[in-house]
């Protein structure tokens, strides 16, 4: 994307399922756990650098021993932080009792971070300021085991005001209104509220102290109860994990599966993550050992190692987030892969159209490098569409083609070249526009003496959301090597809508495609819907979110997308480019056909997957149209 935005945070969790004496004899280290979570979180940095964090628990530790350890960073490098701290710490443990190096029991009681059960984090802030306060994994402490909760997530709530006021309404007295201040706890909550009622079931029952209650609270807490109460009014996307304090664990996904979360459980481990490549590598298990975690059910892992998966809400349609799928992401996962390709392959067709199917005049290319999966399919569909080409020329003229007509045609072949390379030393240190405008041209360097001054210019990105970097440098570093036509290819829909389940996109006003569609409200005399849309999103506010509909679907209903991004391709054109300028978008029928089990597109389409969605979008047109910067949530 050659437009940076900010995403989803990650979540890793690793429950040792055998004593760490056991791990100590096989692998070598008792703290083996915690190696593997330092591949799990790094293995997932794509989705995090804001921030980095990491809690242990251990089990079967006396009264009186720090059993949670927890650490956080919001430094440049935050999961190398972490772990050079969590390093530094046993070093000097290691110096000070050389002779307990082998001893695990002294271990488990003295050093930290060290433990049976871990969660990690890794953060992308959506908004706000990166502090450290905001880095997870959350602690909310007690004395009572069973009562400490650690919380972790990959999520947004649309409805956070809601979820506020319902823990006003309860008699609590929360000190932010975040949503994972409310949604920690909103599960606290009914964590005191099951430890509560069990306790008083126990004694009825047992006639025992609270001292001999405890471990019996820890054995009959419901998990799966207490869950499905404190998710009983979410709106939005999430894969939440929680730790309580004695040992049970959960991770949670949202109905629709917009947000990912994947496991793997053997009688070693029970790892999840939310990308299946990472535990993959890590543990080096193959692709049908990692299972996906189910749409609105809890993988539970009680304090005995039973593993169960729950469900907490009613699935609703499978709603998973595609971008995962075309850019957020990594790579390496086996469908994945596949599905850019797909996504490559599908584009080309317009593209053929555009460029009069003269692929002898064409050079094709990819920026940034993570548009590279789907340059390959574009590729490969090049070169089939030429293939067809070169059979229909050889069949046409069989009887009158001499060898060496016959191989010229053969000789033709698609022209691929790596023509934009990112200079990441660079920086846009200077803050007034010229200079910064100046600086971001050139933060691409190109390569020259290959594009000539008769060929088209095909350059493929995974999105475009706002337009800044293809307008201020891409255009323009591309406009140097002289070509007659520089054609932009998303491999994406068009982006019209802002994202509200953990995505960066919150603003109407960033995206091209809405700037787009008010500039042809305008010229063809219709901009008095603006008005319209705008009375129909206040109309709305005071309705429940079941009842609100997108009122901004009313600003593109008269255009096509074509109409779009010609208008785009117009506005990204600025008078110093020589070439002719298109752009091309991908369609969200062949989004679907490229990727069928990630349907979520609503940033494409305006199809929100809950109610609440609908209201964040009515609200970021209100802000859009009151000049107001803050976010719809």
């Amino acid at each position: 994307m050659s437009d940076a935005i900010k995403h989803e945070c990650g979540i890793a969790m690793v429950r040792m399922l055998k004593p760490l004496q056991y791990y100590k004899d096989k692998y070598g280290t008792a703290f083996y756990g915690l190696n593997k979570m330092y591949l799990l979180m790094e293995k997932q940095h794509n989705r995090g650098q804001d921030g980095a964090g990491l809690a242990s628990i251990k089990f079967n530790v006396a009264p009186g021993t720090r059993y949670i350890s927890r650490i956080r960073s919001n430094e440049d490098q935050p999961i190398q932080d972490i772990f050079d701290q969590i390093n530094g710490r046993l070093n000097s443990l290691n110096i000070e009792f050389p002779d307990k190096i082998d001893d695990v029991e002294w271990q488990l009681n003295n050093a930290p971070y060290i433990g049976n059960l871990y969660l990690g984090h890794v953060r992308y802030g959506t908004f706000g300021k990166n502090s450290i306060e905001s880095v997870h994994p959350f602690l909310r402490q007690s004395n009572w085991m069973h009562k400490c909760l650690i919380v972790a997530g990959n999520f947004n709530m649309t409805n956070s005001k809601r979820l506020f006021n319902d823990l006003v309404e309860i008699g609590q007295h929360p000190k932010e209104m975040t949503d994972t201040v409310t949604v920690m706890e909103k599960i606290g909550h009914f964590i005191d509220d099951e430890v509560a009622k069990l306790y008083e079931k126990i004694k009825k029952e047992f006639g025992v102290t609270k001292k001999e209650a405890s471990p019996m609270i820890e054995e009959r807490i419901n998990i799966k109860k207490i869950l499905k109460k404190s998710a009983k009014n979410w709106d939005g996307g999430y894969a939440m994990a929680g730790l309580l304090g004695h040992g049970d664990a959960f991770v949670l996904r949202d109905p629709s599966g917009i947000r990912p979360a994947f496991y793997y459980a053997d009688e070693e481990f029970v790892v999840v993550a939310s990308e299946r490549p990472a535990i993959q590598t890590v543990f080096n298990v193959a692709l049908n050992d990692v299972k996906e975690i189910e749409r609105g059910h809890a993988l539970i892992i009680k304090r005995s190692g039973k593993i169960s998966m729950a469900k907490i809400k009613e699935p609703l349609p499978n709603k998973a987030c595609s971008f995962e799928r075309i850019y957020f992401s990594r790579g390496s996962d086996a469908d994945i892969y596949t599905e850019r390709k797909n996504l490559g392959k599908l584009v080309f067709p317009q593209i053929a159209e555009k460029i009069n199917g003269d692929l002898k005049n064409t050079v094709f290319s990819y920026i940034p490098n993570t548009a590279e999966t789907s340059f390959y399919g574009l590729r490969e569909a090049a070169v089939d569409f030429l293939n067809v080409q070169k059979t229909a020329a050889i069949l046409k003229g069989q009887r009158s083609l001499s060898s060496e007509k016959v191989t010229e045609i053969l000789a033709v072949i698609p022209r691929f070249e790596k023509l934009a390379i990112k200079d990441a030393k660079l920086r846009t240190f200077i803050a007034d526009d010229t200079s910064r405008d100046d600086l971001v041209a050139h933060i691409y360097d190109v390569t020259y003496g290959i594009v000539k001054p008769t060929d088209n210019l095909v350059i493929i990105d995974d999105s475009i959301v706002r337009g800044t970097t293809l307008k201020k440098s891409i255009i323009r570093i591309l406009d140097r090597l002289n070509p007659k036509k520089i054609i932009v290819v998303s491999s994406a829909p068009q982006i019209r809508y802002p994202d509200c389940y953990g995505i960066d996109m919150a603003k109407l006003g960033d995206f091209i495609a809405f700037r787009a569609a008010l500039e042809l409200l305008k010229q063809t005399n219709q901009y008095h819907i603006v008005q319209e849309v705008y009375n129909n999103c206040k109309s709305q506010q005071l309705l429940e979110d079941t009842e609100i509909k997108n009122a901004v679907l009313e600003i593109y209903r008269n255009f096509s997308d074509e109409q779009i991004s010609d208008k785009i391709a117009e506005m990204l054109k600025t008078p110093e480019i020589n070439a002719e300028v298109e752009i091309i978008f991908q369609s969200v029928d062949n989004l679907h056909i490229a990727c069928p089990n990630h349907l979520g597109d609503w940033y494409f389409t305006g199809d929100y997957p809950t109610p609440g969605g609908n209201r964040v979008v009515n609200d970021a047109f209100i802000n859009f149209y009151e000049g107001s910067d803050k976010r719809a949530y």
